[in-house]
This record gives structure tokens, sequence and C-alpha cells, in this order.
């Protein structure tokens, strides 16, 4: 099970990393049980992939993670983070806002790290990308194989059919 507020008390400035069924949830933690995310319209992922547009909205952590969160600031080896007052500042700077929304392109982890670090990057994106080209490439393979197989066979197949023809040809003679 995730911490909750009362095992783990993170930073303002922080990135809150929030599991859902099948994908996670982000958030800037901004101080006071309080966090800034990027909202669509339903929380499903069916209408996460419909909407084009979200809302930064402000709420208690404990209601937005009731079941646990993890502070999860994934790209401080990679990006130094910006200084935490101003993290804060930027993202309540958002609040209220609809911004545009896209799953691949700009969702809540892209909002978050954007805020965080000054670049937006989703790691849930990227794995699913990589997930994908690497079953593309399995079933590239899983093909190429197959309709390889299916040559030999059928070339095999043209042989036997070659000697079976000749050797009817030999016997009318």
């Amino acid at each position: 099970m995730a911490p909750t507020l009362f095992e783990v008390q993170p930073k303002p400035g922080d990135l809150i990393e929030i599991e859902r069924t099948m994908y996670s949830h982000w958030a800037v933690y901004i101080g006071n049980n309080e966090v800034v995310h990027l909202l669509p319209p339903g929380e499903d992922l069916l209408s996460m992939m419909d909407s084009s547009c979200a809302v930064v909205r402000r709420q208690r952590l404990s209601a937005v993670a009731p079941l646990g969160f993890r502070v999860n600031n994934l790209l401080d080896g990679k990006y130094a983070p910006r200084r935490r007052d101003v993290i804060v500042a930027e993202a309540c700077k958002l609040l209220g806002r609809t911004l545009h929304y896209d799953l691949r392109e700009y969702n809540c982890e892209h909002f978050a790290t954007s805020l965080r670090y000054g670049k937006r990057e989703s790691r849930q994106v990227k794995e699913a990308e990589d997930t994908a080209l690497a079953l593309g490439a399995v079933a590239a393979v899983a093909l190429g194989a197959a309709f390889f197989a299916a040559l030999l066979s059928g070339e095999g197949e043209t042989k036997e059919k070659e000697r079976e023809k000749r050797n009817r040809q030999g016997r009318r003679y």
C-alpha cells in the first residue's frame, strides 16, 4: 500500500504520483496538504482519451489520493529542479485555467514535470510507446517467420509435385 500524508511529508514543489488502475495521476505539492494538478473532465481512461482540454485545480492531497501516494521526483537525476518557491508560484498562477490536453502530448505528468523542471516529459507515455514498438517488432518477426515458413513449405510442395509429374511422365513411356 502507498504511504499516506501521515507517513510521508512531501515538500512544496515535489511531484506526487498517485496510482490509478491503469495509469498514474500526477500532481505538484504546494504545501498545507494541497496539490495543483491537471484534470480532464473525467478520470477514467476513456474520457481522458476523448478529452482535448483539462482544468488546473487545487485540491487537498488527502482528497486526491485517499489511498496513498508517493513523492516521485523522477527526473531529478536528468534535470535540475527549479526552486521550490518558483514551482509553487507557477502552479498557483495556472489555477482555474483550461489547458489543451492530449494523453500522448500533454497530460497530467507533462504538466507536473513542466512545473518542476521547466521541461515536459511523461515516462508513462514513453513506456507505452516503447511497449507498443516492442510488440510491433515481435509481431513483425512472427509474421516474417510465418511468411518464410509458408514460402519454404510452398517451395517444398512445388518440388514434390514436379518430382511426381516426372515420375508419371517416365511411367508413360
